[in-house]
């Protein structure tokens, strides 16, 4: 599903809140949305917090929330968002279930972070999708809902319009994926960097799960190519030349790259070329032959192959979005 963002019609999120939630569940995307600041030009969003159960509700941290919405709060929101669920995983009330499917068969934009992706899938929205959730529970989420195609080691998925998350802070990795989707790169960096996170994190779960990396003197040096190649985008880098300057073999860099940031080089390389293109289309003029050649993809042609294939869109199409907003040049 596309949604369209214009500064006169603002788009409304609708987030849920159930009683016994964790606060911090229900602030990220409230956090992310809702960041309506001078410093910050994002397009109009209105958040309601819609409770699932009867207010007051209580939360884990011994105080009570009051949502202005019960699900009425549902009806014509452009995006609704489950930020997280019993920690039980429980079944969901038949009210829920149905207001889930309503939003979502009219045509809005669903997310269910952490363990709320168990109630969009007892609603049969992930039938047939990819989906993620907490490591911890992502067995019983295959085992009850077989299907579903659980993604273990994702940090997100965005599949058909369901967008789900892995636990915890990986729903801000979600919800900045959304908003860099809505408003593009340049808005989504600045909210990450009001919230002082990483606009985009690249890699898996299993980087969070296995024993972090014990500090040696090579990690000073393992940072500083990364710098330098983040820096030289437009350059050609091979993994033995990478390897040499951070005093690595070829293997012990591939294993340390991959401990480090959940993923191989190659998968890197092409995210931060393909964040670089984005940001220059957002904010520059620059025809799209000069783009692909700073961004390290050489040609025209193989920077369209790679927006297609990872963004499902073209470099003029990107473009084309933002440009009313940015008051570009055609």
């Amino acid at each position: 599903m596309s949604i369209s963002i214009s500064h006169c019609a603002p788009l409304t999120v609708a987030v849920i809140a159930f009683d016994g939630m964790t606060p911090f569940h229900l602030s990220v995307p409230c956090l992310v949305f809702g960041a309506q600041t001078d410093e910050i030009d994002l397009p109009r969003f209105h958040v309601r917090v819609c409770a699932a159960d009867p207010a007051p509700l209580r939360t884990a941290a011994g105080f009570a929330i009051t949502p202005e919405f019960g699900l009425e709060g549902l009806d014509g929101a452009d995006i609704v968002i489950m930020p997280a669920w019993h920690d039980d995983c429980r079944e969901a009330p038949a009210s829920l279930l149905d207001a889930l499917r309503a939003a979502s068969g009219r045509g809005a934009r669903m997310v269910g972070l952490c363990l709320g992706a168990f109630p969009l899938a007892q609603a049969g929205l992930l039938d047939g999708k990819s989906a993620a959730t907490h490591w911890g529970m992502a067995d019983q989420l295959a085992a009850r809902y077989p299907a579903v195609r659980v993604a273990r080691d994702m940090l997100y998925v965005d599949d058909g319009g369901m967008l789900t998350s892995a636990g915890v802070a990986a729903g801000l990795d979600c919800c900045l994926h959304l908003l860099r989707q809505l408003a593009g790169a340049e808005v989504a960096n600045r909210v990450a960097r009001r919230l002082l996170v990483a606009p985009h994190r690249q890699g898996g779960q299993a980087q969070f799960i296995e024993r972090p990396l014990p500090v040696s003197g090579s990690e000073g040096r393992f940072a500083d190519v990364l710098a330098c190649v983040t820096a030289n985008l437009s350059m050609v880098h091979s993994i033995d030349a990478l390897a040499e300057r951070a005093a690595m073999s070829r293997r012990n860099f591939t294993r340390h790259f991959r401990q480090a940031t959940g993923t191989s080089f190659k998968q890197w390389l092409l995210n931060q070329r393909l964040a670089h293109a984005q940001g220059m289309l957002e904010k520059s003029a620059a025809s799209i032959d000069v783009v692909a050649q700073q961004a390290g993809f050489g040609t025209a042609l193989s920077l369209r192959q790679h927006f297609r294939a990872h963004l499902q869109t073209s470099p003029s199409a990107y473009r084309k979005l933002f440009r009313e907003k940015l008051a570009l040049p055609a």
